[in-house]
């Protein structure tokens, strides 16, 4: 999927990788996507509920070896 910003968030605990993407989030327009890579197993829990408290839409998510990878596309 393509995306116009990526987060690196690979050995973080929560909540650093909801905190950066957050604030990457807010240097896109409106329509662009993020891309954040995390290893938190909790985070995508984490990143559900984020994207339904902001409004963003978590447009893609998924696992490869031990990397969650998350598609957050920015609404507001």
């Amino acid at each position: 999927m393509p995306y116009n910003k990526d987060v690196d968030a690979r050995g973080l605990s929560c909540p650093l990788p909801i905190l950066r993407a957050k604030r990457a989030l807010a240097d896109l327009e409106t329509g662009d996507v993020l891309r954040v890579q995390a290893t938190d197993p909790g985070s995508e829990r984490d990143f559900t509920a984020f994207a339904k408290q902001t409004g963003n839409e978590l447009v893609a998510h998924g696992k490869h070896e031990n990397v969650f990878y998350y598609f957050l596309r920015r609404r507001t």
